[in-house]
Order: structure tokens, then C-alpha cells, then sequence
């Protein structure tokens, strides 16, 4: 060490509300030479995190934070996580990174993560925010908009906007007043479709309070640093990827309010893909609008070995892909759903039922009443 202060790192916030395409738009950067030696951190929400393991050619460079409480856990961890990050980048424990991307969990208001990077005295000196990108959904923009306030931050919070799923909306023309809502909720923003080039999506430069919606600056002020206000009892033990089990508080990991919760469905033994397909087809039927994410990876009878990556927001199934191997050594079925006012009972119930054999009507009624 010469003394000298080291070039700040530039560092991405990617986000978006659950579904919209972060890890999609993520693995197409990553194959970009602009992101050549870049560090990944995946927040996740619930227990059982999946998204890490989809995002391709970072095994070396990879973080998962897993928390629930997204008023203060995130960003301690965050804290944590980043702190650990530069100590082993400057005793050369890891390589010298060029950038980090934070994809946030599509729950996450953007306020308490910009606030570390922002205004924390030493990681606002050794990272430079980069720029935030926010995916937002054409299927589902104006309906999530209209129901979650953490999806309007995210909105707020942007320098740069992609739109996603565009091809699946029928009528350019009724597109037009998600676009309008969008340039009325953040009128600096660039909006972008999902193939964008990196180059149009990173470097937005230093991020400028000043030219943000004056209703962020006001998120943000009102948002501090981890203070007394919060009645947590917060300890970390520092040691990497295990930086949640520090914390003593009373949050549910898996809960992010009253009513949106998440919970993971499992299975052992392979499943005929007909009956996950039948299962899916039910659960969607009955309770569409309250699935507000669904993804997973499914052992299917067919072909064992080669698992099924399956992923739905709300009504709408994405075609399935075969991927040529398991990504890691637990190769159970493995359903992460997160959901709004839909009892967790229920879903596992018709889970189980699937599992053995296809229910009979009288059954069927009974699972989904």
C-alpha cells in the first residue's frame, strides 16, 4: 500500500419489481467485455434463494444476501458484504474487480441501498454509484405501479429505464400510457428496450441527487443510516456468506408485509412433467393475480438429469427451459413462490397432491376452495 487513495469502483444498482427481467438483461451484460472482472451481489427474498445460481459465468465473483427485513437487513448486510469485499480485494485475497452490479430483490425499495452507497463515509469513498437500472414489465407495469409503492421507487430511483416484454403486449398503442406514467414519475430517465447495448445501459456517470425527482431526495432524507429509530438488535460475526445469522431481530425472513410472503415447495423424487404442468395450470387458474412470482427448478421423470427451469409472474408462464445440467449439487425440485394474500397451506396441499397422483374432482374443489 502506497498511501495513495484508490480509484473508486464503479458500482450498478439493478432492480426492478419481482419478474420484470433482472437476471435475464444480467447474464446478456455479462457477456459483454464492459463487464469483464465484474464482482455480482444477488439480494434474494425468503430462505431458499434460486436467482444466484441462473446467473451465468460469475461462479468466481458470485454474492447471495438473503434477507427479509428490507428496512434494515439489506443494508447491513449490504454494508457488511461490501466492507469484507474491499478488505480481500486490497490483501489481494481476490482479484482486482473493474465493477460491481447489485441486483436487487424485485421487492426491494431502492432508498435504503442508495443510502449506503451514498452516504456511508467509507464506502461512498471507495465505490462510485454508477448509475441505477430499473426493468419495468410492459405486461404488468401499470397494475404493479398502481399496487406497490416499491415499484415506483424503483422507478424514481433511475437513470436508465428498460422496458421488458414488450413483444408479449398486443398493440404498440397500448404501451403508450405505461410510457407516459413512466416519463411522469421520472422525467430524466432514459428508457431503453431490454436489448439494449451495456455500453447504453452502465456508465450513466456519477449519480446526481440533484437531478433525481425531488420525491426521492425526500425518500432519502427521510431514510437514514441504521440508527436507534429501528427497534433491532443488530450484531454481525464478519465472516463472509454468513452475514444474515448475525442479526437478532423479529422479522419472518420470509415475510415482506401483511399480506406479500414468500415460501419454497420441494420434492425428492422426479415428477412426470405433465402432472407439474397440470399443477401449474390449477394454481394459476384459481389464484393467478395473487402468484406475484413463481420460479424454480423441477426434477422432471423424463429427463432427470437436465432439470426444468420454469419462472411465471402472475398469469403469465414463461416457456420452460431445459438446462443441460443441475447448476449445483442439490438436485431436488425446488419452487420458490412469492405471493399476496394466498395461504401457504393451500399451495402446499395441491403440491402434495401432485406428488402422488393427480387429485379427482372432489379433491380438486377441496384444494382450491
Amino acid at each position: 500500500m502506497t498511501g495513495q487513495r484508490p480509484s473508486p469502483i464503479p458500482l450498478t444498482l439493478l432492480t426492478g419489481f419481482l419478474g420484470a427481467g433482472k437476471t435475464t438483461l444480467l447474464n446478456r451484460l455479462l457477456k459483454d467485455p464492459a463487464l469483464t472482472d465484474t464482482v455480482v451481489i444477488v439480494n434474494e427474498f425468503g430462505e431458499i434463494g434460486l436467482d444466484h445460481l441462473m446467473v451465468e459465468g460469475v461462479e468466481e465473483n458470485m454474492i447471495l444476501l438473503e434477507s427479509g427485513c428490507l428496512c434494515c437487513t439489506i443494508r447491513d448486510d449490504l454494508i457488511v458484504t461490501l466492507e469484507d469485499l474491499l478488505r480481500r480485494r486490497d490483501n489481494a485475497r481476490i482479484g482486482a474487480f473493474s465493477r460491481v452490479v447489485i441486483e436487487t430483490t424485485g421487492l426491494a425499495d431502492p432508498a435504503p441501498i442508495l443510502n449506503v452507497l451514498i452516504n456511508h463515509p467509507y464506502l461512498a469513498m471507495r465505490f462510485r454509484l454508477d448509475g441505477v437500472v430499473t426493468l419495468v414489465d410492459a405486461v404488468n407495469g401499470m397494475a404493479t405501479l398502481d399496487a406497490h409503492e416499491e415499484a415506483r421507487r424503483q422507478v424514481v430511483a433511475a437513470d436508465r429505464l428498460v422496458l421488458t416484454k414488450a413483444d408479449l403486449v398486443s398493440g404498440l398503442g397500448t404501451l403508450a400510457p405505461l410510457r407516459q406514467r413512466l416519463a411522469e414519475l421520472n422525467p430524466g430517465a432514459a428508457l431503453l428496450g431490454p436489448a439494449a447495448a451495456a455500453g447504453s445501459l452502465l456508465g450513466a456517470g456519477l449519480y446526481d441527487l440533484a437531478q433525481r425527482p425531488a420525491e426521492l431526495r425526500q425518500w432519502l432524507a427521510r431514510d437514514t443510516l441504521p440508527d436507534a429509530r429501528h427497534d433491532h438488535h443488530h450484531g454481525h460475526d464478519h465472516n463472509h456468506g454468513d452475514h444474515h445469522h448475525g442479526h437478532h431481530h423479529h422479522h419472518d425472513v420470509n415475510r415482506h408485509d401483511e399480506s406479500i410472503r414468500a415460501f419454497a415447495l420441494t420434492a425428492d423424487a422426479a415428477i412426470p412433467q405433465a402432472s407439474f404442468e397440470l399443477f401449474w395450470t390449477l394454481l394459476r387458474s384459481v389464484h393467478g393475480p395473487k402468484l406475484l412470482r413463481l420460479k424454480g427448478l423441477v426434477r422432471v421423470a423424463e429427463h432427470p438429469e437436465q432439470p426444468l427451469l420454469v419462472h411465471a409472474v402472475q398469469q403469465i408462464l414463461h416457456p420452460p427451459v431445459v438446462l443441460d445440467a443441475w447448476p449445483d449439487a442439490d438436485q431436488r425440485s425446488r419452487l420458490v413462490f412469492i405471493v399476496k394474500d394466498i395461504e401457504e397451506t393451500l399451495v402446499q396441499r395441491l403440491w402434495a397432491a401432485f406428488l402422488g397422483q393427480i387429485p379427482d374432482r372432489a379433491t380438486d374443489e377441496s384444494l382450491t376452495a
